[in-house]
């Protein structure tokens, strides 16, 4: 599975040469700034916590999406200081990280859907949420050069 303090300590460096005027920057009105970006990873974070640790305890669980436009306009991270999202990135994608690595094999196999979607293992869950964050620290790169 992949590793994602591994992750975090790979893209960490990087996020903290970012300036926040970079950070901020928007490609088009209706695009997301890196700020943005990072606030839905950390939004994501809370969402698939929940998800672990639910579908740890149980299987079968159909659990609810999340509307992701959402958390992003109520989180309001566009308004808040890059340094001050980068230290709550890192500090809950850390304790993710611990939290995936102590999952037992029974519950990593437990299965649970998403949003309605086809039903997975709690594995298959952890491993997308990493590629997940693989997936937007990429976005991030590009949108800050």
């Amino acid at each position: 599975m992949s590793d994602l303090s591994a992750v975090v300590a790979e893209h960490f460096p990087f996020l903290q040469t970012v300036s926040d005027e970079q950070a901020s920057r928007k490609p088009a009105p209706e695009s997301w700034s890196a700020k943005e970006i990072l606030g839905h990873l950390i939004d994501s974070g809370v969402n698939n916590h929940a998800r672990f640790v639910r579908a740890s305890a149980e299987d079968g669980l159909s659990l609810p999406g999340y509307d992701q436009q959402a958390w992003v306009s109520v989180g309001g991270w566009q308004q808040r200081d890059w340094a001050d999202l980068l230290a709550l990135w890192q500090a809950y994608q850390l304790q993710l990280a611990h939290v995936i690595a102590r999952l037992s094999a029974d519950a990593l196999a437990h299965r649970l859907s998403i949003g309605g979607g086809e039903r997975v293992t709690l594995e298959f869950a952890a491993q997308d949420y990493v590629a997940h964050q693989l997936h937007h620290l990429a976005q991030i790169r590009e949108r800050v050069g």
